[in-house]
């Protein structure tokens, strides 16, 4: 078995809060990133496959495909986007970077397994400190 890795960027705004929480109760629990004129990050996104090389190709994937199932199925959807409002994977959620990682997961997987490698794990970097990784 071997791993191998798409990096991709994009950048978004969001505000993490809750509609049926009132704003004093959202800034409690989710501080500054409850701002009610929303905020923005330059996320980076990793992107790990797994699989046996094909000894045809000597490729786990093609990274050339993964990166355009990539690009239409989540970049052009979030990138310079309100993931709250925009988004449509993201539409009644809370645009926590935890659930943005699942979510893009969802977006992917069908279409990576497709390509007979199996994605192994989202990574999703929010800023320089916090990033979240989601293994399905």
């Amino acid at each position: 078995m071997i791993y191998i890795t798409r990096k991709e960027s994009f950048c978004a705004a969001h505000k993490v809060a809750r509609p049926d929480w009132s704003e004093e109760k959202n800034r409690e629990v989710f501080g500054k990133c409850s701002n009610v004129n929303w905020h923005g990050h330059n996320y980076t996104l990793w992107v790990t496959v797994k699989g046996e090389v094909n000894p045809e190709t000597g490729f786990v994937a093609n990274l050339a495909e993964i990166s355009t199932l990539i690009k239409v199925n989540v970049l052009d959807k979030v990138d310079h986007r309100n993931l709250d409002l925009d988004v449509d994977f993201m539409k009644g959620k809370i645009s926590s970077t935890e659930i943005l990682a699942i979510e893009v997961w969802k977006q992917l997987e069908a279409s990576i397994n497709a390509l007979g490698c199996t994605l192994h794990c989202i990574k999703l970097q929010e800023t320089e400190k916090n990033y979240v990784e989601y293994f399905g």
